[in-house]
């Protein structure tokens, strides 16, 4: 008699994500050509970026381009990095910083996972 099959894994709902991805910052920091319409808008209208990514977060829009919209964003997802790493990013490049929480935001919305 051949024995009972063991469910390991339970089936899920929407699209499969590797966790790696998930746990990912989905676009380097300096990643702007994969994206060129949010590079243009945080280059050309910075505080309208700002704006939507924290819109997008339901957060206030002064809150935008701070290190701790950043920081609440990379602990939502748990991605690696430290408060010290999100203060230096957004200190030193402001506008790329606010590109790839844009850039992140978008992939993992059209994942399913935002």
């Amino acid at each position: 008699m051949a024995a009972p099959a063991v469910v390991t894994i339970q089936p899920q709902y929407g699209m499969a994500v590797p966790s790696a991805s998930r746990n990912m910052w989905q676009t380097g920091l300096l990643d702007c050509c994969t994206d060129c319409g949010v590079c243009f808008c945080g280059m050309f209208c910075f505080p309208c970026l700002a704006c939507q990514v924290a819109g997008d977060m339901n957060e206030c829009c002064l809150c935008g381009t701070s290190v701790a919209m950043r920081t609440l964003y990379r602990t939502r997802y748990n991605i690696p990095g430290s408060i010290c790493s999100d203060f230096c990013t957004t200190l030193c490049c402001p506008v790329c910083s606010i590109c790839q929480l844009k850039r992140d935001i978008n992939r993992r919305r059209d994942l399913g996972i935002f």
